[in-house]
């Protein structure tokens, strides 16, 4: 599959820059440098934006007019953010991007069904997205609720019971790890919904054994504004120490 865009680099979050360039010549002032074409490069790239936003310093890149017109056309996103649902957790700030950048899918506590799946196959094979990126943060209110339903026998009412059954195999994880820290379960639960995903979609399972996209788990912190990886496929990248569990009873 063929990648759109050539290879760019991202600077780091420093104020103060050297002049981009493109086969040797100056890039005119203003102009967004290529999108990554392979996992490395975008993961790269998230992490310089959101170093950016941590330390104060966003660059607003691809928020302009002619940007807005550039991509309305057609799009190539570098990334797609398979992320929580909470108010404060809205990817293009946290990772300073914009229009065209990201291709986000939001649901409560990032749960995964077939609809978020197919939204991710589509943009790993027919937009050619090299990376996927599953976004929690601390204090989920969705990990909060599955873990008191799970302490009170109850069940919510309506559809949120779906949400808090998508949890549950995180929290037995959690029981059989010894883990009680809400913080450190929701990055169990980050673990887990990259493992759950590449399992049940084959389609962006043979993407990453190809090589042409990676999966990786952040958790974001609410106070700090900083993303940090929890979990990463393929292998060769940081993973938890835990490997990948089939299924959990």
């Amino acid at each position: 599959m063929s990648r759109p865009g050539a290879p760019g680099t991202q600077p780091g979050p420093e104020r103060a820059l050297p002049a981009p360039t493109e086969g040797g010549a100056p890039v005119p002032v203003g102009t967004p440098p290529a999108a990554p074409t392979d996992p490395g490069q975008a993961l790269a790239e998230l992490q310089a934006g959101n170093r950016r936003f941590v330390t104060g310093a966003p660059r607003h890149p691809n928020q302009d007019a002619g940007h807005r017109a550039a991509v309305a056309d057609g799009q190539h996103p570098f990334a797609v953010i398979v992320g929580c649902s909470d108010s404060r957790l809205a990817a293009e700030i946290i990772f300073d991007r914009g229009l065209g950048d990201l291709f986000v899918v939001r649901t409560a506590g990032h749960t995964i069904g077939p609809e978020v799946l197919g939204s991710v196959e589509y943009a790993v094979t027919v937009l050619g997205t090299p990376l996927v990126v599953v976004l929690g943060h601390d204090s989920c209110g969705a990990v909060q609720a599955a873990r008191t339903a799970a302490a009170t026998g109850t069940r919510p009412v309506g559809h949120l019971c779906a949400v808090v059954d998508a949890v549950v195999p995180s929290l037995r994880r959690a029981a059989a790890e010894g883990v009680d820290d809400i913080d450190r379960i929701v990055d169990i639960h980050i673990a887990y919904t990259v493992e759950a995903m590449l399992g049940r979609s084959a389609v962006l399972a043979a993407e990453v054994a190809a090589g042409r996209c990676g999966v990786v788990g952040m958790s974001y912190r609410l106070a700090a504004g900083e993303a940090r990886t929890v979990a990463a496929e393929p292998a060769r990248a940081p993973a938890p120490a835990e490997p990948a569990s089939a299924a959990l009873a």
